[in-house]
């Protein structure tokens, strides 16, 4: 699969002069709606000249803005598909289960391939703060994702904290946090709009976030601070979390050894409790 607009930007942001870089920032604060609309809307939402935008078009591959837009446009319709619409519109493959696993690794290694070792960095500087909280949460079929690595951080550092329950319970955990925290939200196509809800609610107070998302980029992505997406496409009426969860577990591995020797108190501490408690 080509990369996205989305992934295209993140490869290529960070040699952008400024006013592209807006441009993408904006883009990708509204994805992808803001690009569908006409030159002159785009400039005056990301506050640089039309010549600009088109620049930043052309810069991430396209001849023209049509073009352009015509990709936006079949991102979109990608990213409304549902669950019935492609068990009964997409081919079934030939041997389901190399298919499947060729898929998945295809997707670990797309995903890879468009997250750089400075964003990775990024947020395991975030949560390494011992004074923040960390909370984690998910969608429908990603909060076992949320509900994975808030498992292993907690054993490697204190205040983490798996989002469960009605969404209000959600909201009245937020009241405890300020922009020392961190939310983690794992949301994929068909986003969830109480996610949305509550993303808007922390980052009003501060809490800064990180999404871990699709190509198509959750709506969350203009309240995140960081953005990470995973490939989740497959073979299947059903999209893949496991790109999601190869993420997960390579922070919790950079955290552990970003955090040593805490963490490895931490956790011979926490298995001598075990055995006394056995």
């Amino acid at each position: 699969m080509a990369s996205s607009i989305s992934e295209t930007i993140a490869e290529r942001i960070d040699a952008m002069p400024a006013g592209e870089r807006r441009a993408a920032q904006t883009l990708v604060a509204s994805y992808p709606l803001i690009g569908l609309k006409t030159v002159a809307e785009f400039s005056q939402a990301a506050g640089v000249s039309s010549p600009t935008i088109l620049r930043f078009v052309a810069r991430i591959g396209f001849a023209n803005y049509p073009e352009f837009q015509a990709a936006l446009q079949n991102e979109l319709a990608a990213q409304l598909q549902s669950p019935d619409f492609r068990a009964t519109h997409l081919p079934r493959p030939d041997g389901a289960l190399s298919a499947s696993l060729e898929a998945t690794l295809d997707n670990i290694r797309a995903t890879f391939s468009h997250v750089s070792e400075r964003q990775i960095a990024d947020i395991v500087a975030l949560l390494a703060n011992p004074r923040s909280k960390v909370m984690l949460i998910g969608g429908r079929f990603t909060d076992p994702v949320a509900r994975y690595m808030a498992a292993h951080l907690a054993i490697i550092r204190p205040n983490v904290i798996h989002l469960a329950g009605q969404e209000s319970n959600w909201r009245d955990r937020l009241i405890d946090m300020d922009r020392r925290d961190v939310l983690l939200v794992f949301d994929i196509r068909r986003y969830q709009d109480s996610l949305l809800r509550l993303a808007e609610t922390a980052q009003a107070r501060g809490v800064q976030i990180v999404l871990f998302t699709d190509q198509w980029l959750s709506p969350i992505a203009r309240f995140a601070r960081h953005t990470i997406a995973g490939r989740t496409g497959a073979p299947s009426p059903w999209d893949s979390s496991a790109a999601l969860f190869v993420l997960a577990e390579t922070l919790v591995g950079e955290l552990t050894r970003h955090l040593e020797p805490d963490s490895t108190r931490r956790i011979r501490e926490m298995e001598n409790l075990r055995q006394t408690t056995a």
